[in-house]
């Protein structure tokens, strides 16, 4: 392969690969507090693959753990390779972030253990949004933009996109400002307001955000994981209100626009967010942090700043993406710009035809279907949506048709089982925060 995205590496045709020579059954599951519990089996090599098992159960661990979510871990399967994968989910292993993280999220010590034998897998999918009785109001937060519309009655009568740059923020009085000004522009084409709806990167509990890259430069002694309800409090009063991860709503505006269900919905954005609708039309409590999901198995592949992990579809499937792969494709800008202001500019070259441009977004397509083979193993989805800012313009349309081509030709069995979903040009940008107005009840 040569041009952008040059050296990149599928995981899934490596996984593909190693299974047709694999041999030793081997089971995985993840445990969250709740009982719930996702399995996963494989099919390991012989004690001559030894690494290579190692390698494909640590991925497996990996995307299951940030998919799902989880604080405990169960093997059975090899010893050895059960002992390997627990080194490296250490305290001092390779993976000690994706370890630590979930216990703080949990609030339970992180382990890996070998068991004879995994549990049967077990879910709590609750129902969410589809609400859409009087005069509410969607807020949805994200890297570089802050979006918030006014819905009555299911029709939405006002939205507005405003650029804004939180992740570079510490003071939490700046990032609160910035909520209410967007609930109030929202209001202020509203006779009243029954209830706000919100759609924010990050992982939220209860309505409150326990961990999110918005808020990454925010002291942990001064930070306000109730920030989105205290702003609605304060400037609504007690109306109902909710707020949920911005993977999630993305899928229930996919939901929502299909009028279908079993739909994976993925927002490429300043980050890459996702979120699943089961066949019930339910929202299902799992973290869907798939931008922290590995699919390059490269070892030269892009490393996360904030995982430290290689080849994570943070990488591959966003704003990040773009800028990097337009800087390989020779495309210059102020060094002054943002990486929104970057994006738009080469949105604007592919508009007028660039061929760097376009390049950039047909690699973007590219990595969207190899991630999309691999998803498919954690996500029974019949539908996928692409929203957020990548997708918007003729660079969404080369995605989507590059994507749908590399399917064809890789994974055909695959590219027939699905249908893979681009909105109304208007809808990709605002559809997030009108599907967080219907989230109260």
């Amino acid at each position: 392969m040569t041009g952008p995205g040059a050296g990149f590496t599928p995981l899934t045709r490596l996984y593909n690969d190693y299974l047709r020579a694999a041999r030793q059954p081997f089971h995985i599951a993840v445990e969250r507090p709740d009982g719930a519990a996702v399995c996963h089996a494989l099919i390991c090599g012989t004690p001559e693959r030894f690494d290579d098992d190692v390698y494909f159960v640590r991925q497996t661990v990996k995307a299951l753990l940030w998919a799902r979510g989880g604080y405990r871990v169960l093997l059975s399967g090899d010893g050895e390779v059960c002992r390997a994968v627990a080194d490296i989910f250490s305290p001092v292993g390779e993976r000690a972030f994706d370890a630590e993280f979930m216990a703080g999220i949990y609030g339970r010590p992180f382990s890996v253990e070998r068991v004879a034998r995994v549990p049967e897998p077990w879910d709590s999918p609750r129902d969410a949004g589809g609400h859409t009785d009087g005069c509410r109001v969607g807020f949805d937060a994200g890297g570089s933009d802050r979006k918030a519309v006014a819905v009555v009655d299911g029709k939405v009568v006002y939205s507005e996109e405003i650029p804004w740059a939180p992740k570079e923020q510490a003071d939490p009085a700046w990032h609160r400002a910035g909520i209410v000004a967007g609930l109030r522009a929202a209001a202020a084409h509203l006779p009243r307001v029954d209830a706000v709806g919100v759609s924010t990167a990050g992982i939220c509990v209860d309505g409150r955000v326990v961990r999110s890259a918005l808020f990454e430069r925010v002291p942990r002694d001064v930070y306000e994981p109730d920030i989105y309800l205290r702003a609605v409090r304060d400037t609504f009063g007690s109306v109902p209100c909710a707020v949920v991860n911005d993977g999630d709503v993305s899928a229930l505006a996919g939901a929502a626009l299909l009028g279908e269900t079993d739909v994976l919905g993925i927002a490429m954005g300043t980050s890459l967010a996702a979120g699943y609708v089961d066949g019930k039309g339910r929202i299902t409590g799992w973290l869907n942090e798939l931008a922290f999901v590995p699919i390059d198995a490269s070892p030269n592949a892009p490393v996360d700043p904030w995982s430290g992990d290689r080849g994570c579809g943070v990488s591959y499937l966003s704003q990040e993406a773009v800028c990097r792969l337009a800087g390989e494709t020779g495309v210059e800008w102020d060094a002054a710009l943002s990486p929104a202001e970057k994006l738009r500019a080469v949105q604007s070259l592919a508009e007028r035809g660039d061929h760097r441009a376009l390049a950039v977004f047909d690699t973007v397509g590219m990595y969207l279907a190899h991630a999309l083979a691999l998803y498919r193993e954690l996500y029974p989805f019949r539908h996928v949506l692409l929203l957020g800012r990548v997708v918007s313009g003729v660079g969404g349309e080369r995605i989507l048709a590059r994507c749908r081509a590399v399917l064809a030709r890789e994974y055909p069995a695959l590219a027939q089982s699905f249908s893979l979903h681009l909105p109304r040009e208007d809808q990709r940008r605002t559809e997030q925060a009108a599907a967080a107005a219907t989230l109260p009840p």
